[in-house]
Protein backbone atom coordinates (compact mmCIF):
# COMPACT_ATOMS: atom_id res chain seq x y z
CA UNK A 1 0.00 0.00 0.00
CA UNK A 2 1.06 3.47 -1.11
CA UNK A 3 -0.05 6.98 1.19
CA UNK A 4 -1.01 7.03 4.84
CA UNK A 5 -4.28 6.23 6.37
CA UNK A 6 -5.71 9.42 8.55
CA UNK A 7 -7.69 7.91 11.40
CA UNK A 8 -10.37 10.55 12.89
CA UNK A 9 -12.35 9.83 16.11
CA UNK A 10 -13.77 12.66 17.96
CA UNK A 11 -15.26 13.04 21.21
CA UNK A 12 -17.44 15.73 23.22
CA UNK A 13 -13.95 17.93 24.06
CA UNK A 14 -11.29 16.26 22.02
CA UNK A 15 -10.45 15.01 18.48
CA UNK A 16 -8.00 12.16 18.29
CA UNK A 17 -6.31 11.62 15.03
CA UNK A 18 -3.62 9.27 14.27
CA UNK A 19 -1.77 8.58 10.59
CA UNK A 20 -0.48 5.33 9.52
CA UNK A 21 1.47 3.49 7.07
CA UNK A 22 -0.11 0.11 6.71
CA UNK A 23 -0.67 -1.29 10.04
CA UNK A 24 1.91 1.22 11.42
CA UNK A 25 1.13 4.57 13.32
CA UNK A 26 3.32 6.76 12.37
CA UNK A 27 1.90 9.77 14.47
CA UNK A 28 -1.26 10.09 16.64
CA UNK A 29 -2.40 13.32 18.59
CA UNK A 30 -5.29 13.98 21.04
CA UNK A 31 -6.93 17.43 19.84
CA UNK A 32 -8.30 19.29 22.64
CA UNK A 33 -11.42 22.11 22.28
CA UNK A 34 -11.58 24.45 25.11
CA UNK A 35 -15.71 24.20 25.97
CA UNK A 36 -15.64 27.55 25.60
CA UNK A 37 -15.26 27.35 21.77
CA UNK A 38 -17.86 24.76 21.39
CA UNK A 39 -20.47 26.02 23.72
CA UNK A 40 -20.59 28.39 20.58
CA UNK A 41 -22.35 25.75 18.19
CA UNK A 42 -25.69 25.45 18.86
CA UNK A 43 -25.55 21.34 17.13
CA UNK A 44 -22.52 19.62 17.39
CA UNK A 45 -22.20 18.95 13.90
CA UNK A 46 -21.70 22.56 13.38
CA UNK A 47 -18.24 22.25 14.81
CA UNK A 48 -17.20 20.10 11.79
CA UNK A 49 -15.32 23.41 10.65
CA UNK A 50 -13.16 24.00 13.75
CA UNK A 51 -12.48 20.45 14.32
CA UNK A 52 -11.46 20.13 10.46
CA UNK A 53 -8.95 22.71 10.41
CA UNK A 54 -6.95 21.82 14.01
CA UNK A 55 -6.82 18.77 11.93
CA UNK A 56 -5.07 20.72 8.78
CA UNK A 57 -2.95 22.64 11.36
CA UNK A 58 -2.12 19.27 12.89
CA UNK A 59 -0.69 17.83 9.70
CA UNK A 60 0.86 20.88 8.52
CA UNK A 61 2.55 21.24 11.68
CA UNK A 62 3.93 17.63 11.26
CA UNK A 63 4.58 17.81 7.36
CA UNK A 64 2.02 15.07 6.47
CA UNK A 65 0.47 16.57 3.16
CA UNK A 66 -3.21 15.80 1.62
CA UNK A 67 -0.99 14.54 -1.24
CA UNK A 68 0.14 11.79 1.17
CA UNK A 69 -3.06 10.53 1.91
CA UNK A 70 -4.07 7.23 0.54
CA UNK A 71 -7.14 7.38 2.55
CA UNK A 72 -9.43 9.13 5.54
CA UNK A 73 -11.23 7.35 8.29
CA UNK A 74 -13.87 8.94 10.83
CA UNK A 75 -15.71 7.06 13.59
CA UNK A 76 -18.85 5.86 12.40
CA UNK A 77 -21.87 8.11 14.57
CA UNK A 78 -25.41 7.64 15.03
CA UNK A 79 -26.83 6.01 11.92
CA UNK A 80 -29.32 4.29 10.78
CA UNK A 81 -29.56 0.70 11.64
CA UNK A 82 -26.94 -0.94 9.55
CA UNK A 83 -25.03 -3.75 9.22
CA UNK A 84 -21.50 -3.83 10.12
CA UNK A 85 -17.97 -3.43 7.61
CA UNK A 86 -16.47 -0.35 6.26
CA UNK A 87 -18.66 2.25 4.24
CA UNK A 88 -17.55 4.79 1.72
CA UNK A 89 -19.02 8.61 3.00
CA UNK A 90 -21.87 9.32 0.74
CA UNK A 91 -24.19 12.40 0.43
CA UNK A 92 -26.76 10.58 2.15
CA UNK A 93 -25.05 9.20 4.92
CA UNK A 94 -23.28 12.92 5.67
CA UNK A 95 -27.64 14.29 5.40
CA UNK A 96 -28.39 11.54 8.52
CA UNK A 97 -25.44 12.03 10.22
CA UNK A 98 -25.80 16.21 9.98
CA UNK A 99 -29.50 15.65 11.44
CA UNK A 100 -28.46 13.08 13.74
CA UNK A 101 -31.13 10.73 12.63
CA UNK A 102 -30.46 8.81 15.86
CA UNK A 103 -29.59 11.48 18.14
CA UNK A 104 -26.78 13.98 18.61
CA UNK A 105 -23.56 12.49 19.12
CA UNK A 106 -19.43 13.95 18.77
CA UNK A 107 -19.07 10.70 17.02
CA UNK A 108 -21.25 11.91 14.17
CA UNK A 109 -18.85 14.20 13.26
CA UNK A 110 -16.35 11.66 11.83
CA UNK A 111 -18.08 10.99 8.51
CA UNK A 112 -18.47 14.59 7.94
CA UNK A 113 -14.91 15.55 8.43
CA UNK A 114 -13.20 12.59 6.76
CA UNK A 115 -15.26 13.13 3.44
CA UNK A 116 -14.26 17.39 3.85
CA UNK A 117 -10.55 16.28 4.02
CA UNK A 118 -10.35 13.61 1.55
CA UNK A 119 -12.34 15.71 -1.14
CA UNK A 120 -9.53 18.27 -0.57
CA UNK A 121 -7.19 15.25 -1.75
CA UNK A 122 -9.16 13.55 -4.23
CA UNK A 123 -9.25 10.15 -2.46
CA UNK A 124 -11.94 8.48 -0.77
CA UNK A 125 -13.30 8.43 2.81
CA UNK A 126 -15.02 5.42 5.47
CA UNK A 127 -16.57 4.61 8.37
CA UNK A 128 -15.94 1.49 9.94
CA UNK A 129 -18.12 -0.84 12.66
CA UNK A 130 -20.46 2.77 13.74
CA UNK A 131 -22.21 3.23 16.72
CA UNK A 132 -25.42 1.97 14.65
CA UNK A 133 -24.46 -1.43 13.58
CA UNK A 134 -27.48 -3.80 13.61
CA UNK A 135 -27.55 -7.43 13.04
CA UNK A 136 -29.40 -8.34 15.39
CA UNK A 137 -31.79 -12.06 15.06
CA UNK A 138 -35.24 -10.65 15.24
CA UNK A 139 -36.06 -12.84 18.42
CA UNK A 140 -33.45 -10.19 20.19
CA UNK A 141 -35.60 -7.34 19.55
CA UNK A 142 -38.48 -8.35 21.69
CA UNK A 143 -38.14 -6.65 24.91
CA UNK A 144 -41.19 -8.24 26.90
CA UNK A 145 -43.11 -5.21 26.67
CA UNK A 146 -44.93 -4.35 23.07
CA UNK A 147 -43.96 -0.74 23.27
CA UNK A 148 -40.29 -1.30 23.85
CA UNK A 149 -38.28 -2.95 21.10
CA UNK A 150 -34.49 -4.10 21.95
CA UNK A 151 -32.29 -1.54 19.85
CA UNK A 152 -28.38 -2.40 18.69
CA UNK A 153 -26.61 0.06 19.98
CA UNK A 154 -23.50 -0.82 21.43
CA UNK A 155 -19.41 -0.98 21.53
CA UNK A 156 -19.37 -2.76 17.96
CA UNK A 157 -16.44 -0.46 16.82
CA UNK A 158 -13.58 -2.83 18.87
CA UNK A 159 -16.05 -5.93 19.56
CA UNK A 160 -15.52 -6.22 15.67
CA UNK A 161 -11.97 -5.88 15.60
CA UNK A 162 -11.49 -7.80 18.28
CA UNK A 163 -13.48 -10.60 16.46
CA UNK A 164 -11.24 -9.84 13.56
CA UNK A 165 -7.59 -10.09 15.42
CA UNK A 166 -8.40 -13.32 17.14
CA UNK A 167 -9.89 -14.46 13.81
CA UNK A 168 -6.06 -14.28 12.35
CA UNK A 169 -4.94 -15.84 15.85
CA UNK A 170 -6.78 -18.58 15.28
CA UNK A 171 -5.73 -18.93 11.56
CA UNK A 172 -9.23 -19.45 10.85
CA UNK A 173 -11.94 -16.85 9.07
CA UNK A 174 -13.86 -14.01 10.50
CA UNK A 175 -17.01 -15.37 9.03
CA UNK A 176 -16.32 -19.09 10.08
CA UNK A 177 -16.01 -18.51 14.20
CA UNK A 178 -18.23 -17.79 16.59
CA UNK A 179 -17.18 -15.91 19.35
CA UNK A 180 -18.80 -14.55 23.23
CA UNK A 181 -16.92 -10.92 23.35
CA UNK A 182 -17.01 -8.67 26.54
CA UNK A 183 -16.31 -5.24 25.95
CA UNK A 184 -15.44 -3.98 29.71
CA UNK A 185 -15.21 -0.30 29.91
CA UNK A 186 -17.03 2.87 31.21
CA UNK A 187 -20.16 0.95 29.82
CA UNK A 188 -19.72 -3.23 29.45
CA UNK A 189 -21.19 -4.54 26.35
CA UNK A 190 -21.60 -8.66 26.05
CA UNK A 191 -22.01 -10.07 22.62
CA UNK A 192 -22.37 -13.21 20.71
CA UNK A 193 -20.74 -13.21 17.75
CA UNK A 194 -21.96 -15.14 14.98
CA UNK A 195 -20.18 -16.01 11.72
CA UNK A 196 -19.10 -12.37 12.10
CA UNK A 197 -22.50 -11.02 12.88
CA UNK A 198 -23.44 -9.24 15.89
CA UNK A 199 -26.62 -11.22 16.53
CA UNK A 200 -27.74 -9.75 20.11
CA UNK A 201 -25.82 -7.82 22.66
CA UNK A 202 -27.11 -5.28 26.01
CA UNK A 203 -27.48 -2.04 25.69
CA UNK A 204 -24.75 -0.70 28.08
CA UNK A 205 -26.72 1.87 29.15
CA UNK A 206 -29.55 -0.04 30.37
CA UNK A 207 -28.79 -3.70 29.91
CA UNK A 208 -26.74 -6.02 31.52
CA UNK A 209 -24.09 -5.69 34.07
CA UNK A 210 -23.18 -2.75 35.77
CA UNK A 211 -19.42 -0.60 35.05
CA UNK A 212 -17.97 1.81 36.98
CA UNK A 213 -20.56 4.50 36.25
CA UNK A 214 -23.48 2.80 35.07
CA UNK A 215 -26.26 0.68 36.59
CA UNK A 216 -26.81 -2.12 34.10
CA UNK A 217 -30.19 -3.61 34.43
CA UNK A 218 -32.04 -3.09 37.70
CA UNK A 219 -34.85 -4.46 39.34
CA UNK A 220 -37.97 -2.92 37.00
CA UNK A 221 -39.96 -2.65 39.67
CA UNK A 222 -38.25 -0.89 42.44
CA UNK A 223 -37.20 1.91 39.39
CA UNK A 224 -40.43 2.46 38.67
CA UNK A 225 -41.24 3.28 42.25
CA UNK A 226 -37.89 5.52 42.82
CA UNK A 227 -39.20 7.05 39.42
CA UNK A 228 -43.13 8.25 40.72
CA UNK A 229 -41.40 8.73 44.15
CA UNK A 230 -41.29 12.98 43.24
CA UNK A 231 -37.69 12.43 44.92
CA UNK A 232 -36.31 12.79 41.75
CA UNK A 233 -36.25 14.58 38.53
CA UNK A 234 -36.27 12.68 34.91
CA UNK A 235 -32.43 14.16 34.67
CA UNK A 236 -31.39 13.24 38.17
CA UNK A 237 -33.11 9.53 37.52
CA UNK A 238 -31.00 9.37 33.88
CA UNK A 239 -27.87 10.35 36.25
CA UNK A 240 -28.53 7.65 38.82
CA UNK A 241 -28.14 5.10 35.51
CA UNK A 242 -25.36 6.14 33.60
CA UNK A 243 -22.78 8.38 35.20
CA UNK A 244 -23.34 7.79 38.68
CA UNK A 245 -24.16 4.07 38.92
CA UNK A 246 -22.11 1.40 39.37
CA UNK A 247 -18.72 1.48 41.01
CA UNK A 248 -18.98 5.14 41.30
CA UNK A 249 -22.64 4.78 43.09
CA UNK A 250 -21.77 2.49 45.37
CA UNK A 251 -17.85 3.50 46.00
CA UNK A 252 -17.65 7.17 44.98
CA UNK A 253 -15.24 6.61 41.87
CA UNK A 254 -15.27 4.66 38.20
CA UNK A 255 -11.50 4.14 38.05
CA UNK A 256 -11.31 0.32 38.65
CA UNK A 257 -7.50 1.01 39.84
CA UNK A 258 -8.95 2.65 42.92
CA UNK A 259 -11.53 0.42 43.69
CA UNK A 260 -8.56 -2.54 43.83
CA UNK A 261 -6.61 -0.23 46.03
CA UNK A 262 -9.31 -0.03 48.29
CA UNK A 263 -9.50 -4.05 47.96
CA UNK A 264 -5.49 -4.16 48.83
CA UNK A 265 -5.72 -2.25 51.82
CA UNK A 266 -8.52 -4.04 52.98
CA UNK A 267 -11.74 -2.61 52.15
CA UNK A 268 -14.63 -5.26 52.41
CA UNK A 269 -16.92 -3.39 51.06
CA UNK A 270 -15.21 -2.71 48.01
CA UNK A 271 -13.95 -6.36 47.57
CA UNK A 272 -18.02 -7.01 47.49
CA UNK A 273 -19.08 -4.74 44.77
CA UNK A 274 -15.80 -6.00 42.41
CA UNK A 275 -16.83 -8.66 43.05
CA UNK A 276 -20.23 -8.32 42.16
CA UNK A 277 -19.78 -6.71 38.51
CA UNK A 278 -17.19 -9.81 37.74
CA UNK A 279 -20.49 -12.03 38.81
CA UNK A 280 -22.74 -9.86 36.55
CA UNK A 281 -19.97 -9.73 33.83
CA UNK A 282 -19.77 -13.52 34.34
CA UNK A 283 -23.75 -14.47 34.14
CA UNK A 284 -24.25 -12.20 31.22
CA UNK A 285 -21.10 -14.13 28.94
CA UNK A 286 -23.23 -16.99 30.59
CA UNK A 287 -26.29 -15.95 28.77
CA UNK A 288 -25.00 -14.94 26.03
CA UNK A 289 -23.65 -18.55 25.30
CA UNK A 290 -27.13 -19.96 25.19
CA UNK A 291 -27.46 -17.51 22.04
CA UNK A 292 -24.81 -19.14 20.46
CA UNK A 293 -25.99 -22.69 21.84
CA UNK A 294 -22.87 -23.12 23.13
CA UNK A 295 -21.35 -23.37 19.72
CA UNK A 296 -18.44 -20.91 20.65
CA UNK A 297 -14.49 -21.12 19.31
CA UNK A 298 -13.73 -18.54 22.19
CA UNK A 299 -14.52 -16.32 24.87
CA UNK A 300 -13.16 -12.83 24.81
CA UNK A 301 -12.16 -10.40 27.85
CA UNK A 302 -11.79 -6.44 25.60
CA UNK A 303 -11.53 -2.81 26.92
CA UNK A 304 -9.81 -1.13 29.39
CA UNK A 305 -11.14 -3.42 33.00
CA UNK A 306 -9.58 -6.34 31.10
CA UNK A 307 -6.29 -4.88 31.99
CA UNK A 308 -7.06 -5.84 35.60
CA UNK A 309 -5.47 -9.33 36.55
CA UNK A 310 -7.90 -9.16 39.72
CA UNK A 311 -11.43 -9.27 37.37
CA UNK A 312 -10.47 -11.61 34.76
CA UNK A 313 -9.48 -14.14 36.86
CA UNK A 314 -12.26 -13.68 38.66
CA UNK A 315 -14.59 -13.96 35.57
CA UNK A 316 -12.65 -16.68 34.26
CA UNK A 317 -12.93 -18.74 37.48
CA UNK A 318 -16.78 -18.54 36.43
CA UNK A 319 -16.62 -19.21 32.76
CA UNK A 320 -13.81 -20.77 32.17
CA UNK A 321 -16.14 -23.77 31.33
CA UNK A 322 -17.78 -22.42 28.38
CA UNK A 323 -14.48 -22.03 25.59
CA UNK A 324 -11.01 -21.04 25.76
CA UNK A 325 -11.34 -17.41 26.81
CA UNK A 326 -8.49 -14.75 25.17
CA UNK A 327 -7.71 -11.63 26.96
CA UNK A 328 -6.81 -8.52 24.77
CA UNK A 329 -6.94 -5.81 27.30
CA UNK A 330 -7.17 -2.13 25.97
CA UNK A 331 -9.67 -0.30 22.99
CA UNK A 332 -7.50 0.95 20.54
CA UNK A 333 -10.33 2.67 18.49
CA UNK A 334 -7.76 4.47 15.75
CA UNK A 335 -6.04 1.03 15.06
CA UNK A 336 -9.34 -0.24 14.83
CA UNK A 337 -10.70 2.37 11.92
CA UNK A 338 -7.07 1.84 9.97
CA UNK A 339 -7.41 -1.94 9.80
CA UNK A 340 -11.11 -1.55 8.58
CA UNK A 341 -9.34 0.50 6.01
CA UNK A 342 -6.85 -1.77 5.17
CA UNK A 343 -9.11 -4.92 4.73
CA UNK A 344 -11.03 -2.81 1.78
CA UNK A 345 -7.40 -1.99 0.19
CA UNK A 346 -6.13 -5.00 0.88
CA UNK A 347 -9.38 -6.22 -1.10
CA UNK A 348 -10.17 -8.93 1.25
CA UNK A 349 -13.85 -7.37 1.69
CA UNK A 350 -15.17 -5.12 -0.11
CA UNK A 351 -16.93 -1.34 1.25
CA UNK A 352 -20.55 -0.72 1.86
CA UNK A 353 -23.30 1.75 0.63
CA UNK A 354 -24.92 3.46 2.90
CA UNK A 355 -28.03 3.86 1.40
CA UNK A 356 -28.06 0.16 0.03
CA UNK A 357 -27.68 -1.08 3.28
CA UNK A 358 -29.42 1.02 6.17
CA UNK A 359 -32.54 0.06 7.44
CA UNK A 360 -35.30 1.99 9.04
CA UNK A 361 -34.50 3.19 12.43
CA UNK A 362 -38.65 3.56 13.72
Amino acid sequence: MSGYVLAINPGSTSTKVAVFKGEENIIQKNLTHATEQLEKFERITDQYELRKDMILLWMNENDIKLSDLAAVVGRGGLLRPMPGGTYEVSDDMIKDLRIGIQGEHASNLGGIIAKEIAELCGVKSYIVDSVAVDEFEEVARISGLPDIVRKALGHSLNIKAVAHRASIKLNKKFVDLNFVIAHLGGGITIAPVKKGKLIDYNNANEMGPFSPERAGGVPSGALAKICFSKEYSLKEIKTMLRGRGGLTGYLGTNDAREVEKMINEGNNKAQLIFDAMGYQIAKEIGAMSTVLAGKIDAVILTGGLAHSKRLTEHIIERIGFIAPVLVCAGEDEMKALNEGVLRVINREERSKIYEEEVKSCD
